[in-house]
């Protein structure tokens, strides 16, 4: 007659047995370690709360953002305008909650850009190598040698201004970055022992390029993504503060710093709002970012 308790038993010990698997999974390894940065998970809940407000835009501005009460232009901070006005009487609150939209828009959109463009052409050149890898490279060089706020100029004056024009002109000088960071991946991978064992069963290279060689290739990637989406964010600002990116009536924290520059004397808070909200930002996807990097770091996980 078969052993019931043992049965139960052993059943019982089937959920601590899966994750007992999943945490020493490769990918549950770095969920830990990232779990175990404080810092991380700080970073990570403010770029939620950021990306949910940025979502419900509509909902939680207490004032239409582009209402202009010549009135009550440049009060500070009081019970009917939490953050105060600027110099056309908007409601500031309402345009930081709208101006999330473009800014984190601007920030991830540009970044995803930079990042699939740059993997395709960093998998080509660490896969093939040869020609193929010198004329990218020599392209990636090219594109480095020209000042970033230059490059970004001459971007928006073929394309104009706005948040598609802005985005393109960010993510494209990010792409030789990805190129690099891939290439010296994937180059350090071409000779480790699976994949010439993958060669000696006559896998396609399409198959080893995407199946082997990529996914185990992305880890610095990833960090990179993080950290430019933060980067991007800040030059999104730079650009419209120089009168380059996004323009008035449009909210963007970028162009409300730049907008509020006439009145700071006397009404500081026109760009000292806008530009915490700026810093914080950015310190969360570098902090997440560097969280990363030390989860995906195979000395660091334990």
């Amino acid at each position: 007659m078969p052993n019931t308790d043992a049965a139960v038993s052993g059943n019982k010990n089937l959920p601590a047995a899966r994750e007992r698997t999943w945490k020493d999974s490769s990918f549950g390894s770095v969920v830990v370690q990232f779990a175990r940065n404080k810092a991380a998970l700080v970073g990570i809940i403010l770029i939620f709360l950021l990306i949910l407000m940025a979502i419900l835009a509509p909902v939680l501005a207490p004032y239409n953002y582009t209402a202009i009460d010549p009135i009550h232009a440049n009060q500070g901070p009081s019970a009917a305008h939490i953050f105060g006005t600027d110099s056309f009487g908007r409601d500031i609150l309402s345009r930081i909650i709208f101006g999330a939209r473009a800014s984190l828009g601007i920030g991830i959109g540009s970044s995803l850009i930079g990042v699939l463009v740059g993997i395709i052409f960093g998998a080509i050149a660490g896969f093939f190598g040869g020609v193929v890898e010198s004329l990218i490279l020599r392209i990636c060089d090219v594109i480095q040698s020209i000042p970033n706020i230059l490059l970004c100029i001459l971007i928006s004056q073929l394309l104009g201004q706005g948040l598609f024009p802005t985005m393109i002109a960010l993510a494209f000088y990010s792409i030789p970055e990805v190129v690099r960071l891939l290439r010296s991946s994937m180059m350090s991978l071409r000779e480790q022992e699976f994949i010439e064992a993958s060669k000696a069963i006559n896998c396609s290279k399409f198959r080893i390029l995407t199946v082997h060689m990529l996914p185990n290739s992305l880890s610095s990637v990833i960090v990179s993504f993080s950290i430019g989406v933060g980067m991007k964010i800040m030059n999104s600002a730079g650009l419209s503060f120089l009168g380059l990116g996004i323009q008035e009536p449009m909210a963007e924290w970028g162009a409300m710093i730049s907008a509020g520059r006439a009145a700071m004397r006397n009404a500081p808070h026109v760009v000292l709002i806008p530009g915490i909200f700026v810093a914080v930002v950015v310190l969360a996807f570098n902090i997440v970012g560097d969280g990363l990097r030390d989860s995906l770091d195979p000395k660091l996980r334990r």
